[in-house]
């Protein structure tokens, strides 16, 4: 039988994907460390970009499942020297019971997939991060409900953090605003998919208007450091502040993946005050991805 691959949140359905997020909240309000589902299994990470939540989340998560995880990057690794993709994934997965990459293109991924024997997780990649949306969504879900019908407002890159949120409006069911610099839009493909969930505006203040929940990343992804002075220039007039923050509605909630800079895509006064839940955020990468893992490994969920 195939695996069950975890690439894009359109490999799940919006049962499962409600499924995944109730499954989420029950383990972080319930830690059982007696429960060991993935007991004796491993866990590959392969990692090209650097990390903080990813790795901490899915190697903690192994361990409270009982099982343990490997950190594998191109310097330790034959990936580095040039090794075909296809043949890593058939000897990697061979030898361990998931993997997960963290990589730039996402071919790379979808190449994995194809050939290993094991399921295969996509922890980011330049086109998507769907593991940030189980987290995020977890989070909306924790603090104010189901978001069907609701309406989230991306605003700044059209980079893999929207794409993502345009496949998690499809799945959820809720309607997306976007506000993007010009030249920094979402790939078209994606948004043609979506049909009249996404919408675009010209202003983030336009954008916000009685939004449940605002989102934005940083105006230069990793990669993207040559680009900073043009990017600070494209997105000066992008940033969250107050004044967009006050055409949402009253009880709206602010996420941000982190990394953020304060003062740039984010104020500080919004980042830091009431409305944001960026550190919930946060550690619901572990819960998020432990409900993951198990769906994956265990048939649970399903």
């Amino acid at each position: 039988m195939n695996p069950r691959h975890f690439i894009s949140l359109l490999d799940l359905s919006g049962d499962e994907f409600r499924r995944l997020i109730n499954r989420a909240i029950v383990l972080r309000n319930n830690r059982d460390p007696n429960y060991q589902p993935l007991k004796g299994q491993v866990l590959a990470m392969i990692f090209e970009k650097s990390s903080t939540r990813t790795r901490i989340s899915f190697e903690s998560g192994m361990s409270h499942f009982g099982g343990s995880a490997l950190f594998l990057s191109p310097r330790d690794t034959q990936l580095g020297r040039g090794e075909p993709l296809q043949d890593s994934a058939r000897v990697i997965s061979s030898m361990v019971d998931c993997i997960m990459l963290r990589t730039d293109k996402h071919e790379t991924v979808t190449t994995f997939a194809q050939y290993s024997s094991v399921p295969v997780i996509n922890g980011l990649t330049d086109l998507q991060h769907p593991c940030q949306l189980l987290a995020d969504m977890q989070t909306y879900f924790e603090h104010r409900g189901d978001i069907q019908g609701k309406t989230v407002t991306w605003i700044g890159d059209g980079n893999n953090m929207c794409h993502s949120y345009i496949h998690a409006a499809m799945v959820l069911d809720f309607n997306l605003n976007i506000a993007c610099p010009e030249g920094y839009m979402p790939l078209q493909d994606i948004v043609d998919a979506a049909g009249e969930r996404v919408r675009f505006f010209d202003t983030p203040v336009a954008a916000a208007q009685n939004s449940d929940l605002v989102v934005t990343d940083v105006w230069a992804s990793m990669g993207q450091e040559e680009e900073q002075k043009q990017r600070e220039i494209a997105f000066k007039d992008y940033q969250v502040n107050a004044d967009v923050m006050k055409v949402a509605n009253s009880d709206a909630l602010f996420m941000h993946c982190l990394p953020a800079h304060r003062g740039e895509e984010v104020s500080a006064d919004v980042i830091d005050g009431s409305q944001s839940v960026i550190f919930d955020e946060a550690e619901n990468r572990l819960h998020a991805q432990k409900a993951l893992l198990e769906f994956l490994l265990c048939n649970k969920s399903r």
